[in-house]
């Protein structure tokens, strides 16, 4: 790659590294991961830099190119290996938290377990505010496909987080306790 267009890499990867990080660890949940993450996107960005540095909406591209990472990571079956069989036994985590830090972790935990397309969907619509043509166009897929991902995917929510009942019952009980 010549030095001035190496240049230009380098300053756009600069500029939007902070974005793509955000992106990454609202995906996946976790440092690490969001940082192979977007390694993985930037290093793919490396390699197609001469063709497509000149595209209209380049965010919108590198931004697809992340989501499209994670969601094909989440498909491999390596993503599903638990190294232990059961978790171990922590001091409750709710006690020292605050009632909204702890609904972000209780909803941050449900999201995790929505399978990777409609966690995707969901992240992108509602945490990112993204449009569901933009959704579908990052997605590579039809905007009825969006739609249809952003319900299964609000709906596994509701029932891992026992509907707003339960998540109201579990405030109670915190405050209560």
């Amino acid at each position: 790659m010549r030095a001035e267009v190496q240049q230009q890499y380098t300053e756009y990867v600069t500029g939007r590294l902070p974005a793509l990080r955000k992106l990454a660890y609202v995906l996946c949940g976790n440092d690490h991961h969001a940082d192979d993450l977007v390694q993985q996107t930037i290093t793919k960005l490396y390699i197609r830099w001469r063709r497509v540095s000149d595209i209209e909406h380049l965010d919108k591209y590198v931004r697809t190119m992340l989501v499209r990472a994670f969601v094909d990571e989440k498909r491999r079956p390596w993503a599903r290996v638990g190294l232990v069989a059961q978790t171990p036994d922590r001091a409750d985590p709710w006690a020292a938290l605050d009632d909204r830090v702890a609904d972000a972790v209780a909803v941050r935990a449900a999201l995790a377990k929505v399978p990777g397309r409609q966690q995707a969907v969901l992240i992108l619509r509602f945490l990112c505010d993204m449009p569901v043509e933009d959704v579908a166009m990052a997605l590579d897929c039809s905007p009825g496909t969006v739609k249809s991902q952003s319900s299964r995917g609000l709906a596994t929510l509701r029932r891992l987080l026992g509907g707003a009942d339960q998540l109201d019952r579990r405030q109670h009980a915190r405050k209560e306790g």
